[in-house]
């Protein structure tokens, strides 16, 4: 809310009236992803990869990257509410990187995890709050 970067594992992504991709609570990603008016179908790979099918193109068109953030003492994370964290001195600096490179965890589109899994563990997603 305040225009700082907070870390969040909610992966219910959406489109908002200006075609970039936002949090459920409206939160942009950073980085953007803007989606065109004409898509068919968006994919987001194991790799992070934002692809879509768009009206006129014979290929699929990349629209962009989801990165994961992965933290020394992910405890250590600030809860601020709307599924988003900051970090903090106790947390450490986050690993920015590619998902499935450098011991990050892979994307999985359209699942959700069971209920025994550890949050803070599991937190993945940068956006802006």
């Amino acid at each position: 809310p305040d225009g700082t970067t907070g870390y969040t594992r909610d992966g219910q992504f959406q489109v908002d009236n200006n075609g970039q991709v936002v949090t459920a609570n409206g939160y942009p990603l950073q980085p953007a992803i803007t989606v065109p008016d004409n898509v068919s179908n968006l994919t987001i790979g194991e790799d992070g990869i934002v692809t879509a099918s768009v009206a006129g193109e014979t290929a699929v068109v990349q629209l962009g990257q989801l990165d994961l953030a992965d933290f020394v003492n992910p405890q250590g994370l600030k809860a601020i509410g709307n599924n988003l964290f900051r970090e903090t001195e106790a947390s450490g600096n986050p690993v920015i990187g590619t998902p499935g490179l450098a011991g990050l965890g892979t994307i999985q589109q359209g699942t959700l995890e069971t209920s025994n899994v550890d949050v803070v563990e599991e937190m993945v997603v940068s956006a802006v709050s």
